[in-house]
This record gives structure tokens, C-alpha cells and sequence, in this order.
């Protein structure tokens, strides 16, 4: 029987050539175009975390209400599509209404993601 894992890596799509991305540190698949940041003075579980518009390449795990330094939040955690890894979470709504701007948004954890600038040298 083939694992749940091998099932979603054929759907991971790589379609973000020649442009700044974030990719999953663990398999390298792109997770988020870096013009979708929002902010880097986020923290995630284990550190610093990014406040993405979108993300790419990831698939949301059961939706829960999570006490966070902001305050009580419905979230789902977001994982890589190419590996499983747990990336961040997806903000689904905030209870505080100075929180509400993050509903719809990703938070990517940086640890878990590599910035690829997509730099090419001139010859």
C-alpha cells in the first residue's frame, strides 16, 4: 500500500523559474513566491516566523483554536506537500479585531524554510 507521503509528491509543482522564492528546508520544494512577504517579526513555534499573502506547494492540517502571543486564534498547520514537514500554520480567523489582518495569511516558520534569490551571473 503506498503511504500517504508518496501520494502528495507527485502533485508538488515547480513552476516559480528565475524568481525569488522560499523552498521546504527539507526537500526544496517551493512553498511561497519571497514577493508575498508581508513581515519577518513574526514568531512561530520555534523561532522567528514570515507573514505570507500565499504559500504553494502545502496542504492544511485539522483547524484548531490556538492561544498565541496575540491572542486566541483559529489556525491549521501548514505542511509541505513534497515531504510532510510542518511548516508554519494558516491563520483561519482572530478572535482580537487588531488581529483580523492576519486572517488568510501563512505564517512560515524560517527555520524550516531556504530563501533561493534566483540570482543569475552576467557574462
Amino acid at each position: 500500500m503506498a503511504s500517504s507521503l508518496s501520494d502528495t509528491r507527485t502533485q508538488v509543482v515547480q513552476i516559480y523559474d528565475n524568481q525569488p522564492t522560499y523552498a521546504c528546508a527539507k526537500c526544496s520544494a517551493v512553498v511561497a513566491l519571497q514577493d508575498e512577504l508581508i513581515s519577518k517579526a513574526f514568531s512561530g513555534r520555534d523561532g522567528r516566523g514570515y507573514l505570507m499573502h500565499s504559500a504553494c506547494n502545502i496542504k492544511l492540517g485539522v483547524k484548531e483554536e490556538r492561544p498565541l502571543l496575540t491572542g486566541l486564534h483559529s489556525v491549521a498547520d501548514v505542511f509541505c506537500l513534497g515531504c510532510n514537514e510542518r511548516l508554519g500554520w494558516y491563520y483561519h480567523s482572530a478572535s482580537e479585531h487588531s488581529q483580523k489582518y492576519k486572517e488568510g495569511k501563512y505564517l512560515l516558520e524560517k527555520e524550516k524554510i531556504i530563501k533561493d534569490n534566483a540570482w543569475t551571473l552576467n557574462e
